[in-house]
C-alpha cells in the first residue's frame, strides 16, 4: 500500500503542474490574442473574385434587437452572397420582421423558408435544413439570430478561407451594452472564454462554437451534410471534427462575433453556461475532472495547498497573490478581445468579474447534478459522446 504522505505530495505535485500549465495558457493566449485579433481586413479588389456565400439565419420568436441584428447582415460589404432566413412556422413573429427587412433592402438577395424539414433531434439543423438544400453558393455562413455583423466580418471571414481549410469561426464575445447582465456576459466571454478559446486554437484543439461560423460546402458534404449532424446538439463540435478528420483544416476569424441578445439576464447567462457545461461533460466526460482546474478559486485553493507542502509557503499569501495577478490577466485579455477599454468602469469589471469566478464552480456542479438539458421549449438527454434523445414532455392529468 503507497504510504499516505507519498499520496498527499502526489497531489500537491499535480496541483503545482496543472498550476504551471493554467498559467502558461495564460501567457499564451494573451500573446496570441494581440497577434491574432482585430487585423486590418484588406479591402483591394483580389486577383481571383471571392466566392458567393449563403448565410444560413434560424430564427425562433423575436425580441427587443432581432431587427438591428438582422439588418446588419444586409449591409455587409462583401460582393456576392445571399441571406437565407428559416423559420420553423408561418405563425412565427420572426416571419413580419423578415418581410420588412426584404423590402427594405430590395437589392440584397433574401429568402424566407418556413416549417424547417426534420432530420434529427436538433431544432437548429431541421430549421436550417430546407435553406441548406436551397443554397446556391459553395460558402455557407450559419449565423445565430442574436449575432450582430460588423459590416467588414463576412470579408474577414472569406479572407481566412485558405485552400486547405473547410471552415473558419468567430470567437464568441458580446456587442456592448447596459446592465450588469451585459457586463457579466462581456466579462465571461472577454476573459475565462476568450483565454480557452484562443488556447485551444493555438495548440490545434477542436474549440469551433457555431454561431457564427463560414463553412466550405464541399467539406460538409464530404461529411454527410447538415443531416449528419441532426441527432447532435453540439453540432457545431461535431461537424469540425469530421471535417477536420477528411484532413481539412480550421481557423479563427480576427473579428469575435458580436452577441446581442435583447433579453439578457443574469439566470438566462447561467442558463446557457449550464447547457454548455452538460454537453462538454457528454461529449469529453474528463471535462468533469479537469474543468474545475480551470477556474481562478479552485486552482488557486489547490495551488496554495500544494506550495505550502512543497515549498513551505504560507498558502493564503499565495492565494491572494494569485487571484490578484489572474484579475489583472483578465483585464488585459478582456481590453485585448475588446480592442480598447470595455464600456464599464473597472469598479464594475470587478464585481462581474468577482461573480463570474464565483459561479463558476456552482455552475458546472449544477450541470453534473442536473444532465437533462432544456433547450427553449424541448428537454433532452445526452448519451455519452454527445447522441441526444429529446424528451416528450409529460401528460398531466
Amino acid at each position: 500500500m503507497i504510504p499516505i504522505v507519498y499520496t498527499v505530495y502526489g497531489f500537491a505535485i499535480f496541483f503545482m503542474i496543472a498550476w504551471i500549465c493554467l498559467w502558461l495558457i495564460h501567457i499564451m493566449a494573451l500573446s496570441y490574442s494581440k497577434w491574432k485579433l482585430h487585423r486590418t481586413v484588406d479591402r483591394s479588389v483580389p486577383e481571383q473574385p471571392y466566392l458567393g456565400v449563403s448565410v444560413l439565419k434560424p430564427l425562433t420568436g423575436v425580441d427587443p434587437n432581432l431587427f438591428s441584428n438582422l439588418e446588419t447582415f444586409f449591409t455587409m460589404s462583401y460582393p456576392t452572397y445571399e441571406l437565407l432566413f428559416c423559420v420553423e412556422s408561418e405563425h412565427d413573429p420572426a416571419v413580419m420582421l423578415v418581410h420588412s427587412l426584404m423590402k427594405k433592402h430590395p437589392a440584397v438577395a433574401a429568402r424566407l423558408f418556413v416549417g424547417g424539414a426534420r432530420v434529427g433531434v436538433n431544432p437548429k439543423i431541421n430549421n436550417m435544413q430546407p435553406a441548406y438544400a436551397e443554397a446556391r453558393h459553395p460558402l455557407l455562413l450559419v449565423s445565430d439570430s442574436g449575432i450582430r455583423m460588423r459590416e467588414e466580418s463576412l470579408l474577414d471571414m472569406v479572407q481566412h478561407m485558405a485552400e486547405d481549410v473547410a471552415i473558419v469561426h468567430q470567437m464568441p464575445f458580446a456587442h456592448d451594452a447596459e446592465g450588469f447582465a451585459a457586463t457579466y456576459e462581456k466579462v465571461y466571454f472577454g476573459t475565462a472564454q476568450a483565454r480557452m478559446y484562443l488556447g485551444a486554437d493555438f495548440l490545434g484543439i477542436n474549440c469551433h462554437v457555431g454561431m457564427s461560423s463560414l463553412i466550405r460546402r464541399a467539406a460538409l458534404e464530404e461529411a454527410g451534410g447538415l443531416a449528419a449532424f441532426g441527432d447532435f446538439l453540439a453540432e457545431d463540435y461535431f461537424m469540425a471534427k469530421a471535417v477536420v478528420a477528411r484532413g481539412w483544416r480550421m481557423r479563427v476569424a480576427s473579428l469575435p462575433a458580436l452577441q446581442n441578445a435583447g433579453d439578457k439576464s443574469v439566470g438566462a447567462m447561467q442558463a446557457r453556461l449550464r447547457r454548455w457545461a452538460r454537453l462538454r461533460i457528454a461529449m469529453v466526460p474528463t471535462t468533469a475532472l479537469l474543468e474545475p482546474l480551470s477556474e481562478c478559486l479552485p486552482l488557486g485553493a489547490g495551488a496554495a495547498w500544494a506550495a505550502g507542502r512543497l515549498l513551505g509557503a504560507e498558502p493564503l499569501p499565495f492565494f491572494l497573490v494569485h487571484v490578484l495577478l489572474w484579475f489583472l490577466s483578465d483585464w488585459l485579455m478582456l481590453r485585448s478581445v475588446q480592442n480598447g477599454a470595455p464600456p464599464f468602469s473597472k469598479v464594475e469589471f470587478l464585481l462581474a468579474w468577482v461573480w463570474s469566478e464565483c459561479c463558476a464552480p456552482l455552475v458546472l456542479a449544477a450541470a453534473l447534478l442536473h444532465p437533462q438539458i432544456s433547450w427553449r421549449t424541448r428537454s433532452y438527454r445526452l448519451d455519452w459522446g454527445g447522441r441526444a434523445h429529446e424528451l416528450k414532455p409529460k401528460l398531466k392529468f
